[in-house]
């Protein structure tokens, strides 16, 4: 098997994350006994340091600052199936929810009805579907970021954005893969597509236009056709070529409009991370997202997100250190978020406090992907009509759904918290999926609380390093995280000794 099966209907990730002994699951979060600190300068009360009354909204971006209720955003949901299908519930959750959402790279080049002239783009109907679901539900929180590749650069999605969107959309330049060390892929089944998107320019392999290609078709040999993206900076040699570069890229999307700009970056060398962070700072850029090989929405090769790559926590060590040293340069750095295999609450307090105070979000794909499937296939059940259009596949609802209950009321705990947020009427047009991810985004933002209240943090700009402890020497080696009993040892022999 050389990709995931089921491409379009599943999301896969790899175990590479532990493919050493030095990773998120090797570190702890340290409680404290006492103290509290308030954030406001006031004295502290027992009935005010209570987890509920922990500030866990952030912001990012230097002159306009995205403010976020919750430290996450999601990975980049592009030309895949599964993105398009389960759009929105994703875009309309995340927009509820008050964090950002990303629309991955190539959704122009894969779209049938988009329209391009003289090669650049004029309409696309599939971008402007994914920004239109997103702002309907905006309410001053969290952002819709559109990512930009090799393909996407040729096409003018950096024009079109800036001419019919302005600031309301950030835009997010494509350094590499998170998954994988070469370009985005998707699966095609139809001989016809796939001749059109070679016409768009992308890679297919095999090629659909081959006569003994096409005969392997016809008989079923061949049953799917991959579609490839191309390389970025291929025409550099050095490092001093990319900064160069780079910069000019900045410069002219500056004077397109696009006055918010990130970046994303994979799990490159050290070197490639080292670029990505000075880039960063010298485009003064809003944001840099960090990925470590954890895998998404896609169809990654298996083996390449298994094999290939530095892993998440030794990346992002890496991202801390190499940001701090040019924080103390007085570089203006970019403000970080973190992917890579993230999924519960205690992965948001350690990627937070590891990297802090750089570290402003946390970058997740498939987790909160899961819960829109599974709220897309309990309204598939309980509205049929509507099966097709949010694209449920279950035909009744498993025992460890109807034990809450029949009806939506029932069996999602953030449906009346979502009602009370838009409207009831306007409940019709809110699809399960998203209600789904606002009970997730839930669950994380109180557990969340709840670390940070045992580690007696208010808010999440006091997080710090020193919160986290290395459960074996190793990762201490790596992380510069103590180890657990050398974690805090000179202020107990403080105590004792006095």
């Amino acid at each position: 098997m050389l990709y995931p099966r089921k491409f379009g209907y599943v999301t896969s990730g790899s175990g590479n994350s532990c493919a050493v002994g030095v990773g998120y699951h090797a570190l702890r979060i340290q409680g404290y006994a006492y103290g509290w600190q308030t954030g406001n300068g006031q004295p502290a009360n027992a009935d005010r340091c209570i987890f509920p009354e922990v500030d866990i909204t952030t912001s990012f971006g230097k002159e306009q600052p995205v403010k976020c209720r919750i430290p996450i955003m999601t990975g980049a949901l592009g030309s895949t199936f599964v993105a398009a299908r389960y759009w929105d519930s994703f875009a309309i959750g995340a927009a509820l929810c008050g964090f950002p959402i990303v629309v991955g790279e190539n959704v122009v080049g894969v779209d049938r009805d988009s329209v391009l002239k003289n090669g650049r783009i004029d309409s696309s109907p599939e971008l402007d579907r994914r920004i239109a679901t997103f702002l309907r539900y905006y309410d001053g929180y969290g952002a819709i970021i559109v990512q930009m590749n090799v393909e996407d650069a040729r096409n003018g999605v950096a024009e079109y954005l800036a001419d019919k969107y302005g600031d309301k959309v950030i835009l997010e330049l494509k350094w590499g893969q998170g998954a994988k060390c070469i370009g985005g892929e998707i699966q095609v089944s139809s001989l016809e597509y796939a001749r059109f998107l070679k016409d768009r320019g992308y890679i297919v392999d095999p090629d659909p236009t081959d006569p003994v290609v096409e005969k392997a078709f016809r008989e079923g040999a061949i049953r799917s056709f991959a579609r490839h993206s191309r390389l970025g900076a291929t025409d550099l040699s050095s490092a001093e070529r990319v900064r160069e570069q780079f910069a000019s890229v900045i410069a002219y999307l500056r004077k397109l409009g696009h006055k918010r700009i990130t970046l994303k970056t994979g799990s490159y060398g050290m070197e490639a991370l080292a670029l990505a962070v000075r880039c960063a700072a010298d485009g003064r850029l809003d944001l840099l997202t960090v990925d470590g090989s954890g895998g998404g929405t896609g169809m990654s090769p298996w083996n390449m997100m298994e094999h290939w790559g530095i892993p998440s926590l030794p990346l992002h060590v890496k991202a801390y250190e190499y940001t701090l040293l040019l924080a103390r340069r007085g570089l203006p750095v970019a403000d970080l978020s973190l992917a890579g295999g993230f999924a519960r609450e205690d992965h948001l307090f350690k990627a937070l406090s590891l990297a802090a105070p750089f570290a402003k979000l946390v970058c997740m794909g498939r987790a909160p992907m899961i819960p829109a499937f599974v709220g897309s296939n309990i309204e598939g059940v309980l509205r049929p009509e509507r099966r097709a259009v949010v694209h449920g596949h279950w035909d009744e609802l498993p025992s460890t759904v109807s034990c809450f209950g029949d009806k939506p009321e029932q069996i999602f705990a953030a449906w009346e918290a979502v009602s009370k947020k838009v409207g009831a009427d306007e409940m019709k047009n809110i699809p399960f999926g998203a209600v789904a991810m606002y009970a997730y985004a839930d669950k994380l933002a109180c557990g969340l609380q709840q670390f940070m209240a045992g580690a007696r943090k208010s808010c999440l700009s006091q997080l710090s390093r020193d919160d986290l402890m290395s459960a074996n020497r190793e990762t201490a080696r790596e992380t510069g995280i103590p180890y657990m009993t050398d974690a805090e040892h000179e202020r107990a022999m403080a105590v004792l000794q006095a």
